[in-house]
């Protein structure tokens, strides 16, 4: 991805008002993507959007570009990344598009595509349209401009399409759920999928106002759905981020799974059921122990780089169905084309129904190594991973975990942080190599 001009790993994402993030370039976007696009086929794009406020601007941007470029466009307003996946393949569009920036705050935004096939879209056609974006912009004749309509019914759609992968015979009567939303995409749609199939729903993190997605809640703060699990006696907790491609759980204890924990449990129970289709993959940040339980189940098991898209490769590469990150990322390609928060949830609250066994137990079998995470800011353009003291810091970290640990030092894709990864058997020593790395990057980052 290094020689491209506006996508990174995750479509095209910033902070609003600066850089790409512009009515502005969203216009040009909507333009020149029509105009790549409208050579394929049958010239209707789908928008969907997260509740930031920004989403508003955005939105009407990209619709213009794509008008002016003779393309209709089908709103759906605040939905889900993976909905607007699911809806862009029912709706035979040409293509979708997510204004969303995931789980970063509201004063960022972002723009990715999915294609026809509710995939990510191909590298060839992401590179067609940056050419098409040095282009002048224009306009077609008027009696050829797109028009554009709201499809209403969305969210009904999306909720039947989730309900659809849990077991007709099975129900969620008699269980307890909190559904924290992080006042984000799926506020309208994950508390009625599990109510309507059973579950007592209590909910947090389900009142948007454009300034509050992610801010204290959802998948990437889970302290106020662990505190409300355990105050109201509910059997789990299910944490989703703002754009609803997120998983984290809690046990009725207050105990947080991790992605990898999630995804270990619907590995396992999709071995059991004949459905694995194969092996796993996972990412460079995927724990140890998650590939050393795999092992032990006979799994094959291959890692990615970090992100959802190249996970999605390496499946596609091998034929494989299951993989995901350990920040919850879980892709089923039996269930959607990319990763979906509350169909992952599905799938675990299935294992639960059909083993009887509580989800306190039921990621038994696998032991997280501990794992330490720094993230350190850093001002874009400035490169220090070649720096010889920070590779010296990192070699000595490894020499002095040998064969029982490993160092990951990586620049994120969605926002300007250096990660500063660590994993051992001993935590106190996996804490002092990562604080130890993280100093020296801070001190070159000044």
């Amino acid at each position: 991805m290094s020689d491209r001009k506006y996508f990174g790993t995750d479509g095209i994402r910033g902070k609003v008002g600066e850089g790409h993030i512009t009515p502005a370039f969203a216009m040009r976007l909507g333009y020149a993507a029509g105009k790549v696009l409208a050579k394929v086929g049958t010239r209707k794009v789908i928008i969907g959007k997260d509740t930031r406020i920004s989403g508003y601007m955005l939105e009407s941007a990209l619709e213009a570009g794509l008008s002016a470029a003779g393309l209709d466009v089908a709103l759906l307003g605040p939905m889900p990344t993976p909905a607007v996946a699911y809806l862009t393949r029912t709706f035979r569009a040409e293509a979708g598009i997510v204004i969303s920036a995931s789980h970063n705050p509201y004063y960022d935004n972002g723009i990715k595509f999915f294609s026809a096939d509710g995939t990510k879209l191909d590298d060839d056609l992401e590179l067609a349209i940056e050419a098409e974006l040095d282009n002048e912009m224009s306009c077609v004749a008027s009696e050829q401009l797109g028009k554009a309509t709201r499809i209403d019914d969305a969210a009904g759609r999306y909720i039947e399409f989730c309900k659809s992968n849990f077991p007709n015979a099975l129900s969620l009567h008699g269980l307890k759920i909190v559904v924290d939303c992080a006042h984000g995409a799926t506020y309208h749609i994950a508390p009625a999928v599990f109510s309507e199939l059973g579950a007592e729903v209590i909910t947090i993190g389900c009142e948007p106002n454009g300034l509050n997605i992610n801010d204290g809640y959802g998948a990437t703060d889970l302290d106020n759905l662990k505190k409300k699990v355990v105050e109201v006696g509910a059997d789990l907790g299910i944490a989703l981020d703002g754009d609803g491609d997120r998983l984290m759980m809690v046990d009725r204890t207050g105990y947080a799974l991790d992605g990898d924990e999630t995804l270990y449990i619907i590995v396992r129970e999709a071995l059991k059921s004949g459905m694995l289709g194969g092996g796993v993959v996972g990412t460079k940040m995927t724990n140890l122990g998650f590939e050393i339980a795999l092992k032990n189940l006979g799994i094959p098991f291959v890692r990615a780089d970090v992100g959802d898209r190249h996970v999605m490769e390496v499946l596609s590469a091998k034929g494989w169905k299951i993989g995901g990150e350990n920040s919850g990322h879980i892709i089923s390609l039996d269930h959607n084309t990319t990763g979906d928060g509350i169909v992952a949830a599905l799938l675990i609250l299935t294992a639960i129904v059909h083993s009887g066994i509580d989800l306190v137990d039921l990621q038994q079998g696998m032991t997280l190594l501990p794992q330490i995470l720094i993230n350190v800011r850093y001002t874009p353009g400035k490169d220090i991973m070649d720096n010889p003291e920070l590779l010296q810091a990192v070699t000595d970290a490894e020499q002095k975990l040998g064969n029982d640990g490993r160092v990951l030092l990586r620049k994120s894709g969605t926002e300007p942080v250096i990660r500063v990864m660590v994993e051992g058997v001993n935590e106190a020593d996996v804490r002092a190599h990562a604080e130890t790395i993280a100093a020296v990057v801070k001190s070159l980052c000044k």
